[in-house]
This record gives C-alpha cells, sequence and structure tokens, in this order.
C-alpha cells in the first residue's frame, strides 16, 4: 500500500515539475512574442539597420546568422562524425581513447567565452584571417564538436553488434560496413546532435564577439573574410550599447523573436529529415 502511494507521489511530483518548466517557457515565448510582434514587418526583415538602429531592419544580421550556422557546422560536423567513427568503430577501448572521451568531455564544459579568447589569438591575430566569417565559423566549430562526438558515439553505440557481425558474414569490409550498413542506421540519432548545435551555434554570442561580429555594418559580406552582423550580438548591442536604450528595446524585442523562429525553424527542419530518414530505414 505504502509502495502505491508513494509511487503516486513521485508520479504527481514529476507531472508537477514538468508542467513548470512548460510554463515557464509558455511565459518566455509568450512575452516576447507580444512585444516582438509589434515590430516585426516586411521593413523589418528586409533593410539595415537605420537612425542609430532605432529603426529599420535586422536582415543583415539575419545573413550573418545563417553564414556563421552553416559555415560553423560545414567545419564539425564532418570532423565530429569522422572523429566518433574512429573512436567507436577502430580504436578500441585502450587508455588513449578513455583519455580522448575524457578531453572531450573537458570541452564541452569550457565556457563559452574562453572559445572567443582562443578563437581570437589563434584564428584572428595568428593565423591572419582577421575579423571574419572564416574565423568566426572555425571557432563556433569546435565549440560544437564536443556535442556532435559525443551524440554520434551514441548512435553508433546503440546500433546492434548483430548488423556487424552479418555484414562481415556477407563478405563486406569494414569501411563497407560502416558505409552500408551502420551509418545508415545510426543517422536519425547522428542528425540529433545537429539539432542540438544549431541551437548552440545560433545562440552563442562570446564566440563571435572576438571572432567576427560588427557592431553595424554598412554593406553586406563579400567573402569569407568579411565581418559580418549576428542576431546574437545585435541583439546584445540593441539591448545594451545602443544609442538610444529606450527606443531600440522594441527592436530588441523583435530581433529576439526573429531569432527564437529561426532556431526553431532549422530543428523542425532537421526533425523532419530525420523522420523522414527513419521511414527509409525502416524499408
Amino acid at each position: 500500500m505504502n509502495k502505491k502511494i508513494n509511487q503516486k507521489i513521485a508520479f504527481l511530483l514529476f507531472k508537477l515539475f514538468g508542467l513548470v518548466v512548460i510554463g515557464i517557457l509558455i511565459g518566455i515565448l509568450g512575452f516576447i512574442s507580444f512585444n516582438g510582434l509589434k515590430v516585426i514587418n516586411w521593413e523589418f526583415l528586409t533593410s539595415n539597420p537605420k537612425e542609430g538602429m532605432t529603426s529599420g531592419g535586422i536582415f543583415p544580421a539575419i545573413l550573418g546568422t545563417f553564414y556563421l550556422i552553416v559555415g560553423s557546422l560545414f567545419i564539425a560536423f564532418p570532423l565530429g562524425v569522422m572523429s566518433a567513427i574512429y573512436t567507436i568503430e577502430y580504436a578500441g577501448n585502450g587508455w588513449l581513447i578513455k583519455v580522448i572521451r575524457m578531453m572531450t568531455n573537458n570541452l564541452a564544459s569550457i565556457p563559452s567565452i574562453v572559445f572567443g579568447l582562443f578563437g581570437m589569438s589563434l584564428f584572428v591575430n595568428k593565423l591572419k584571417f582577421g575579423d571574419s566569417i572564416l574565423a568566426g565559423s572555425l571557432t563556433l566549430g569546435i565549440l560544437v564538436l564536443p556535442i556532435i562526438i559525443r551524440t554520434t558515439e551514441e548512435a553508433l553505440k546503440a546500433i546492434p553488434d548483430s548488423y556487424r557481425t552479418g555484414s562481415y558474414a556477407l563478405g563486406a569490409s569494414k569501411l563497407q560496413t560502416i558505409r552500408k550498413v551502420i551509418l545508415p542506421s545510426a543517422t536519425p540519432n547522428i542528425i540529433t546532435g545537429l539539432i542540438l548545435s544549431i541551437g548552440r551555434v545560433s545562440g552563442e554570442t562570446a564566440p563571435i564577439l572576438f571572432t567576427v561580429a560588427a557592431y553595424f555594418l554598412p554593406q553586406l559580406p563579400s567573402s569569407i573574410f568579411d565581418q559580418v552582423m549576428a542576431l546574437p550580438y545585435h541583439l546584445y548591442v540593441l539591448a545594451t550599447s545602443g544609442t538610444d536604450i529606450v527606443a531600440t528595446r522594441r527592436m530588441a524585442y523583435g530581433t529576439a523573436l526573429v531569432l527564437i523562429f529561426i532556431v526553431l525553424l532549422l530543428n523542425l527542419l532537421a526533425a523532419l529529415i530525420r523522420r523522414k530518414i527513419e521511414k527509409k530505414s525502416k524499408y
């Protein structure tokens, strides 16, 4: 009897905590949406900031954010997936791999501002890339690399060994087994790491502050060695360093809402791709 009562209390508490989290999320999104929707229109999404950022739009920041997301994931995703394949499929379970995994976990816990300082020191100054899309993308790529490695490792571990054994029994090599059997089966879970990485990259301010972000640019970037405006840094500027904080506050709410919408849209797109791949793998 006591066991059933304790179980009911535990379920009730879990349900209550879940509702609290959902309520907080709804409250935040509702507050930002209520204030941001008043600002968002076609001009806001397609024009440059004007009059000390108190009017105009945020198109350069939207474009810059997309550049950084694509650039960082173009660097981090293949490198992270290949690293995970090596550690799971080739390296075994020796002391070196244990050290590598420990260092990967430690890398994931480093504050993002440290990555920003590292990127400024190495990519901006040492390698002479300057404040550029390339430097920012490399820095953000290193930032999300541990997430991609760990999620890919877990995805590969979840594949039953019988898949590998059956492939070898049919005469396939290890590389053929990885390409034709393991990776297609693990891809849906690997995309989870991609989704998490998109959310992390799109919302970071400290790394791009030191490597790529500009306060204001009169023209759009023309190469990977140019600076860009980005939504997280633009939001920070509007909220703390604008020429007229009161006048730019409404622009800040609109920028925050656009940033949230972009993250949700990209996550939804990745989730749809994952679902499509899962359906194909079943057949």
